[in-house]
């Protein structure tokens, strides 16, 4: 058991001096761009920096056209539409399944326009083919828990009552990643 501190109570294990540093230089940044305030809240403003952002795009980019739809002003509760390109000109009888996503970031950052999420929903709608509904949900620490759940749930039922063009609401998938996943998990019960 070489280079771990075993035996010793509350005793860290015994790193070697460059992942100590890596680790003290990522808790700093972390900590920084993470910043609680007294109030509970967080500050994203340096986190903002980093968090790229796409634009819908009517005009195909990577065979795939989005749109932004708003829910609910007033909750920020909107959700970004990928369709690929085929279904624009596809007959009402090429019908796409639908996948309704929700994403990560520990419920406190990202959202669905951030860069990374928005390639993957327009890789997966491409991919497919599937017309992908990426849900931007309220955050947390502002809008405590079941507030995301509930957002989940208002886009459900608006895409049932108005699913988007060409699909399939018999073919409907919820998915999402870390704690975008917590939320499909929950709003699929």
């Amino acid at each position: 058991m070489s280079g771990i501190a075993c035996g010793r109570a509350g005793a860290s294990p015994d790193l070697p001096w460059m992942r100590r540093l890596l680790l003290t230089i990522t808790n700093t940044i972390t900590d920084a761009i993470a910043c609680l305030r007294r109030d509970g809240t967080v500050n994203r403003r340096l986190f903002s920096f980093v968090d790229l952002k796409s634009p819908p795009s009517a005009k195909p980019a990577n065979g795939v056209t989005t749109s932004d739809t708003i829910v609910d002003p007033s909750r920020n509760l909107w959700f970004r539409l990928f369709l690929p390109r085929e279904s624009a000109t596809a007959t009402a009888s090429e019908n796409l399944p639908v996948v309704v996503y929700f994403h990560g970031g520990g419920f406190v950052f990202l959202t669905a326009d951030s860069k990374p999420f928005d390639d993957f929903c327009r890789r997966l709608s491409r991919d497919l083919p599937a017309a992908v509904v990426s849900v931007n949900y309220r955050l947390a620490p502002e809008h405590r828990c079941p507030s995301q759940y509930d957002d989940g749930f208002d886009v459900l039922k608006l895409i049932d009552e108005n699913p988007p063009r060409n699909s399939d609401l018999s073919h409907c998938f919820i998915a999402g990643d870390s704690a975008g996943g917590n939320i499909a998990h929950h709003v699929a019960e």
